[in-house]
């Protein structure tokens, strides 16, 4: 099976920190061992990354498009969902699906994913199941 790349995005380390009303009290570190647990009960290999600066997520894409091991991404851009035309960028031009995951559902607070015309599609409001179901759905979409 082919490695997903799983990248939080600004301030997701943050959270359980602030703003506990809308997103809980889970911390970075525990979402990624609940990602690592729905991916191996899929039978998924994946690879987190976290960053607050767009280039570092810019070059990380960049980087998985030149690595042949790497099959798709999922992507909470969180404080990167709208104002970000370089990262949109990187997104529709990597060579591999990517799927954008938020935990609630920023159409609900006003906003309007602009990551989300740049890839494949999206999943949120569903918690942090949402990263489970985007994991399937990338696996049955790499499938195919």
């Amino acid at each position: 099976m082919t490695k997903i790349l799983v990248i939080h995005g600004a301030g997701m380390d943050m959270r359980g920190k602030v703003q506990v009303e809308v997103f809980g009290r889970m911390t970075l570190p525990e979402y990624d061992a609940a990602i690592r647990g729905y991916a191996a009960a899929l039978g998924i290999e994946v690879e987190i990354f976290h960053s607050n600066l767009e280039g570092e997520v810019i070059n990380r894409l960049h980087a998985a498009h030149e690595d042949a091991s790497v099959g798709g991404a999922l992507i909470n851009p969180a404080g990167f969902t709208r104002g970000y035309p370089a990262l949109n960028a990187a997104i529709a031009g990597v060579r591999f699906p990517v799927i954008e995951v938020h935990i609630s559902n920023p159409a609900k607070r006003g906003l309007v994913s602009e990551v989300l015309a740049a890839g494949r599609g999206g999943v949120s409001g569903f918690g942090l199941i949402g990263y489970e179901l985007a994991l399937r759905g990338l696996k049955a979409v790499l499938a195919a």
